[in-house]
């Protein structure tokens, strides 16, 4: 229809420490080709777009999804994840339950310094999306679960932190200008709502590790750079974890 207008929300990272954000570089050309660039299939992650600027739990960060499809019997549902992560302290940093922030440096040479007292704890973006009939409470409620899977990897949203968790579902399809005063919706009970739950959580967890592991190495603005982690002493830390625990 030409009597709509579009009302995009548009959330943002702090990317400050590698970006030269006060020079305004983005132009309304960039814009544009980044949004005539979006397609459907596989998401790139880690240093790429918005996540090109990200620092989280002291390594480089960047973009990171994960999804999960739920059994025939639990509905079939997905629940997909998308992530711009930009968050965290380095000892906070767990992988699968391991301290790999705190073992990740008494296994190097080179300090902990990725984040001194007083600098901002950064942010971390959330898109939780669905195809299970919510409402906007149940998808509200959505939300505040994948915070839990944003635990689980350490963050504790310390003050400062301005983390950003939206959710949808594309299961109800409104209409715009009914024939009818009414119309039907289907709807979840909340009672059979646990399987999105758990795959919300389960797949917040998984994107922002793989925002991490498919991060790599940027020198930003004044020659600083961040490190993307090593995937070998990650992979060493819990080996080296499990080991223990078998021992």
């Amino acid at each position: 229809m030409t009597d709509d207008t579009l009302t995009p929300v548009v959330a943002e990272c702090d990317d400050g420490r590698l970006n030269d954000i006060q020079g305004r570089h983005v132009s309304e050309a960039d814009v544009v080709a980044a949004l005539n660039g979006a397609m459907s299939g596989p998401v790139t992650e880690g240093t790429v777009g918005a996540g090109t600027g990200m620092v989280s739990y002291g390594f480089k960060g960047g973009i990171g999804t994960a999804s999960r499809k739920r059994s025939d019997k639990e509905g079939g549902y997905t629940v997909g994840i998308l992530v711009n992560a930009n968050h965290g302290r380095r000892p906070e940093l767990m992988v699968a339950g391991v301290p790999v922030g705190r073992l990740y440096d008494a296994a190097s040479s080179v300090a902990a310094a990725a984040v001194q007292p007083g600098q901002s704890e950064g942010s971390i973006i959330i898109i939780v999306a669905t195809d299970a009939p919510l409402d906007a409470r149940q998808l509200n409620r959505l939300a505040k679960r994948a915070a839990l899977g944003l635990a689980r990897t350490g963050s504790t949203a310390r003050h400062s932190s301005g983390d950003f968790i939206l959710a949808f579902s594309t299961a109800n399809i409104i209409p715009h200008y009914p024939a009818e005063p009414t119309f039907s919706l289907t709807h979840l009970a909340d009672t059979h709502m646990n399987p999105v739950i758990t795959a919300t959580v389960e797949a917040t967890e998984e994107a922002i590790l793989n925002a991490l592991t498919m991060a790599t190495t940027v020198v930003g603005r004044d020659g600083y750079k961040v490190e993307a982690i090593s995937l070998a002493r990650l992979r060493d830390i819990l080996a080296s974890r499990t080991r223990t625990h078998a021992e």
